[in-house]
């Protein structure tokens, strides 16, 4: 599927970012953005001053929304609002098969855990972070002084600013941060979902591909408070009114025209080295990725044997669906593109470009030996340490003992010295995730995923075992201890879990839980890996921050820092592109190849009430003139990431024309380099949104919050 790109060495780790790059606030005026094609001055898109669109970008979980109306619609994707819409459904109203309207604001339904934030303002705080090493530290305490810092500084933020949520940014590794402040809407509801034939077509099988066919999108709305304060779900509070909204444009995009997006990118790892790049290739995602393919089977089976128990199960599955793809594409792309030499290629290259400056040469050799022998050392145990981490990735009720574990030995602590998720600003929050997450417990799913991992830590080599376990856990057996877990564990009750919430260590251990009792076996060896985590955490912070310099001095280019959950810019054009000799794909598909593609069996089923309104040709005013169809995805050549999900993609005007929701296969390697010749984004085209609400859903209240009613 992925060609063997004919690009140099110098186009893929040095592409200029002039037609690509997560742009940061700070950097859009300098862009030249107005010769590109844009229609607005920098300040129409931010101001801190004043009003600009990024006052209607909102940061929602894990990915990005825009509201779209005076009363707080915000629209993003199906898949982001997947977890709400599996909550709310029940076997008698299953609103993640069948979808979802609500009539009016009344009917509009909580979605617990969900909170929509809104940047404020931002200002660099390097100094205060940095500040205060001693030069004796080792890395472990400069980290954990790091760490502290951070801290300090958002309790002293929030403190100045109440209501208001802080966070402070790492924008350079160990060298620049930046605290953002936001405005945190806390009571968020569900407007709109399209069955998940509509939201989901194409499924696992077309996820990450183009041509993509998939209607990806739901909206939520925003309360507050009648006094306008950010507020807790309560049917007292009212529809929230952002500052800014956007208008969608009917019109949509056509082949070439220059789009944009504002959103919230996770994490890319642009700057980083070929031993970081080596770690992640040859072991961590092969790992991730033969693991969730083993999980994700697992968890089919049993829903096979038991259909009523996709409600509970869907998203586990889905979200390992979507990181297996990813991983199994990024590995496909740095092998055949060979990344990781090349960047081996790149440090021997900067080494000899020093050689005329021997201090700066041999700063540079001592900078890789570190980091060399930093991920040495993660490769000696990384099955032993990413065992341990999916132990509770996959098991409620052990994810549930270890917070309590947790929660328990901060109590004791000062506010600065917690974990960030049981500082006081945080345990509210804490508390409810964690009394959420049981609402995904299934016994037999937990037992089946638990076993195997125990099973997998149990036959690891000599060198690289968990000695807690080889004493405590196999002289018993793995079986002794799943049917403990299975008769006197009560970890899966919220109640339980509830009450058991304020207990110190002793009176937890006193309960006789046996998830408790493994946690409390387990400390060690968490312990020895968070002491390792702040050591590796610190060194590489240390020796990053002088790498980014000499980097600068190397390539004499502009260097927009990585990924990092901040709001970013970035902007391109609807673009199609070559994967493979002979084959180029159009940058817009149509409703036409959902039908092409329906087979009546999932993931290709496509509601008949949705293939009769096409066939009566019931298109206008959402039809794509060039093809005189229903336009359905759009392919652009942004630079986009995991977190941009959601992001509204704009056109030069700043109307809303789409929603961004996936990358092509290619383009699932832009997390380590970014090329215009493979890296392509997909969006869902707003004609295809609109024509769903008017023609499918009969939503005509929504369309009159959007403004597009004639």
């Amino acid at each position: 599927m992925l060609r063997n790109l004919l690009i140099s060495i110098a186009a893929l780790l040095t592409s200029t970012f002039a037609d690509g790059g997560m742009w940061p606030l700070s950097e859009i005026a300098s862009l030249g953005l107005q010769s590109e094609g844009m229609e607005l001055s920098a300040d129409e898109i931010y101001n801190p001053g004043g009003l600009s669109l990024v006052n209607g970008i909102v940061r929602l979980n894990g990915c990005t929304g825009s509201f779209v109306s005076s009363d707080g619609l915000i629209l993003t994707n199906h898949h982001c609002a997947f977890s709400a819409i599996q909550r709310a459904s029940t076997p008698e109203n299953d609103y993640l098969t069948n979808g979802f309207h609500a009539a009016d604001h009344a009917g509009e339904i909580p979605a617990p855990g969900y909170r929509a934030k809104l940047i404020e303002s931002y200002h660099d705080v390097s100094d205060q972070i940095l500040g205060g090493f001693n030069p004796e530290m080792n890395y472990e305490e400069r980290d954990r002084l790091i760490d502290q810092n951070i801290k300090k500084i958002i309790l002293e933020s929030e403190s100045a600013y109440p209501g208001k949520r802080a966070e402070v940014a790492e924008m350079y590794i160990g060298k620049t941060y930046v605290l953002f402040i936001y405005t945190e809407l806390l009571d968020i509801r569900l407007v709109y979902a399209p069955p998940r034939a509509v939201g989901e077509f194409g499924g696992e099988y077309d996820n990450w591909i183009w041509p993509r066919h998939t209607g990806d999108f739901s909206f939520f709305r925003a309360y507050v408070a009648p006094d306008g304060s950010p507020a807790e779900y309560s049917p007292e509070n009212v529809a929230y009114t952002p500052k800014k909204y956007f208008q969608v444009s009917r019109n949509g995009v056509s082949e070439e025209d220059f789009v944009f997006i504002l959103g919230y990118p996770g994490r890319t790892y642009r700057h980083r080295t070929s031993y970081f790049l080596e770690y992640e290739e040859k072991y961590r995602m092969p790992f991730v990725a033969d693991l969730y393919k083993w999980q994700i089977e697992q968890l089919e089976k049993i829903i096979e044997q038991d259909s009523l128990k996709a409600l509970v199960l869907s998203s586990a599955i889905k979200r390992r669906a979507n990181t297996m793809k990813n991983y199994r594409g990024k590995l496909q792309g740095m092998a055949r593109l060979d990344i990781t030499r090349h960047k081996r290629d790149e440090q021997k290259k900067m080494l000899e470009a020093f050689a005329s400056e021997p201090e700066k040469q041999h700063q540079l050799e001592n900078i890789l030996e570190e980091i060399e022998s930093i991920y040495s050392e993660k490769q000696q145990i990384y099955q032993r340490q990413l065992l341990l981490t999916h132990l509770f990735r996959s098991s409620t009720l052990l994810s549930t003992a270890r917070t309590l574990y947790e929660h328990a030995e901060d109590l004791t602590k000062a506010d600065l010295d917690r974990k960030s998720a049981y500082m006081n600003r945080n345990l509210k929050r804490t508390k409810k995730s964690t009394l959420l997450k049981l609402e995904g417990y299934d016994q037999s799913a937990d037992r089946l995923l638990l076993s195997d991992l125990l099973e997998r830590i149990r036959i690891l080599p000599a060198d690289n075992r968990i000695q807690a376990l080889d004493e405590n856990l196999f002289e018993s057996g793995i079986k002794k201890l799943l049917s403990d877990l299975d008769g006197k564990s009560r970890l899966s009750d919220p109640e339980v879990v509830a009450t058991y919430w304020d207990m110190d260590t002793l009176a937890l251990i006193q309960t006789n839980d046996p998830a408790i009792a493994l946690i409390t076996t387990l400390m060690p060896e968490l312990r020895y890996f968070e002491q390792m985590n702040h050591r590796h955490s610190g060194a590489l912070k240390h020796l990053h921050a002088q790498l980014i310099e000499l980097r600068k001095g190397f390539f004499k280019d502009r260097f927009v820092p990585d990924a990092n959950g901040t709001m970013r810019l970035t902007y391109g054009r609807i673009r199609g592109y070559s994967p493979a000799d002979g084959i180029y794909y159009q940058p817009i598909t149509t409703f036409s190849g959902v039908i092409e593609k329906t087979t009546g069996r999932t993931p290709y089923i496509t509601p008949p009430e949705l293939i009769a309104v096409h066939e009566n040709r019931d298109l206008e005013p959402y039809i794509y003139p060039a093809l005189q169809d229903v336009a359905v995805g759009i392919l652009y050549d942004m630079d986009t990431t995991g977190g941009n999900s959601g992001s509204p993609v704009f056109n030069a005007r700043g109307e809303l024309v789409g929603v961004n929701f996936d990358r092509a296969f290619e383009a699932t390697i832009n997390d380590y380099a970014w090329n215009q010749n493979y890296s392509r984004s997909i969006g869902v085209d707003i004609r295809y949104i609109l024509w769903i609400l008017d023609k499918y859903s009969g939503a005509n209240h929504i369309l009159e919050d959007l403004r597009v009613r004639d």
